[in-house]
């Protein structure tokens, strides 16, 4: 591993080179997704809202009747 790790680090390689391999680890350590994301401003998934449930915390009228 620190052979292969020492190649890799003693290899020249030009600024353009450089700050391609160095692009492509940021992104992969981000995700494309949200990097995609940061430069739109927009998400990537859709927004689509949720409906209450009619179990658990919050169903029922609290003091009161339910409106339907």
């Amino acid at each position: 591993m620190n052979a292969h790790l020492s190649t890799l680090m003693d290899k020249e390689v030009s600024r353009k080179e450089f700050l391609g391999m160095s692009g492509l680890a940021l992104a992969s350590i981000f995700g494309f997704g949200a990097f995609v994301k940061l430069l739109t401003g927009k998400s990537l998934s859709s927004h689509h809202q949720i409906a209450p449930s009619s179990f658990g915390y919050g169903a029922s009228a609290y003091g009161g009747v339910k409106a339907h």
